[in-house]
């Protein structure tokens, strides 16, 4: 059994037997001791529900939610103050005073919970501090494993955040039946474990869930969002979606592409050519990043490494096409 199952049992049954202990000895009768267990459990089970929720909530939403509860507190005393020299009944001063200070803890509660973390934000840029975390991981860019080079470079410095939905992704990827994604998922815990042990970033697990929301992307676009950190990803749909709601994104294809040689009509290189282009007599061949490069009557070359003259660049979403002629 879980630790937290076991805490949660002594719980209730230390609720259950105090509540049936007050009852005893404050009516003693075995029907009120009774009652009062059903109470005292009934009281446990309300603490164990708060508890969870409590949980679930970031922790600086707990302290500004607390810190505008008290002064909303504080102000609704002093409005009280300046309004109960006009009420005479007694009756109606005790439930104007409840009234007012409800209404402001409530308010203060709201406000300090929901503007936290941009108060935190903007007391750190007047200090001068800067939040030092490069962006939230998600799956793609994970098992894609070129994150780790990039990191070893020291071109990042700071910390990468981890969700623990996208770990549980991970995780059900590597344990899946179908061999292929359970090699992806093998190759991406392999990568986070390479990034953990290099120096210049630091992963951080966050366990931050979002139960009402089913989609692994859009859990991360509602944490980017109330974070305020980008995305770093290779999926295409989750980039889109996230330009739309205003989140940076930090896309590996992108960085690849512009980190690309360019390469300028007029100019030769050597391939080798190793099969058929979709176009009559064209032949195909790759550069060592990748590139495809498209050699118009090539085809009967296939095999042989040709030097070739470039004719036109073609630069697309999926990344950049060089067109060329094999050189006379």
């Amino acid at each position: 059994m879980r630790p937290h199952f076991l805490l949660s049992a002594f719980l209730l049954m230390s609720c259950a037997f105090l509540g049936s202990l007050i009852g005893f000895y404050s009516l003693g009768t075995p029907g009120a001791a009774l009652f009062s267990c059903l109470l005292g459990l009934l009281f446990g089970l309300i603490a164990l529900q708060l508890l969870r929720i409590w949980l679930s909530v970031d922790a600086l939403r707990i302290i500004g939610g607390t810190a505008g509860t008290m002064v909303g507190a504080i102000l609704g005393t002093l409005v009280y103050s300046g309004l109960a020299p006009n009420i005479q009944q007694p009756e109606t001063s005790l439930a104007v005073y409840g009234l007012v200070i409800m209404v402001f803890c409530l308010v203060g509660m709201q406000l300090g919970s929901s503007k936290a973390k941009e108060l935190v934000r903007k007391g750190d840029s007047l200090i001068g501090r800067q939040d030092n975390t490069i962006g939230i991981l998600d799956t793609s860019v994970i098992i894609d494993g070129r994150i780790a080079d990039v990191c070893e470079t020291g071109f990042l410095d700071g910390n990468l955040i981890i969700p623990q939905f996208v770990l549980k992704e991970l995780q059900a990827i590597a344990d899946s039946s179908e061999s292929t994604k359970r090699t992806r998922g093998r190759r991406g815990l392999d990568i986070l474990n390479k990034i953990q042990k290099q120096a210049f970033v630091k992963i951080i697990i966050d366990d931050k869930d979002y139960p009402s929301i089913k989609e692994v992307d859009q859990k991360l676009i509602a944490m980017a969002k109330e974070r305020g950190h980008a995305i770093l990803t290779n999926d295409f749909n989750l980039n889109k979606v996230a330009e739309v709601h205003s989140i940076p994104v930090l896309n590996i294809n992108q960085l690849a592409n512009a980190l690309k040689p360019i390469v300028l009509p007029g100019e030769t290189m050597k391939v080798q050519i190793i099969k058929e282009g979709k176009e009559h007599a064209q032949g195909v061949a790759y550069l060592d990043d990748g590139t495809m490069v498209v050699i118009d009557n090539g085809r009967k070359y296939m095999g042989k490494t040709m030097e070739v003259t470039v004719t036109s660049v073609l630069q697309t979403t999926a990344g950049r096409m060089i067109f060329a002629v094999v050189k006379t």
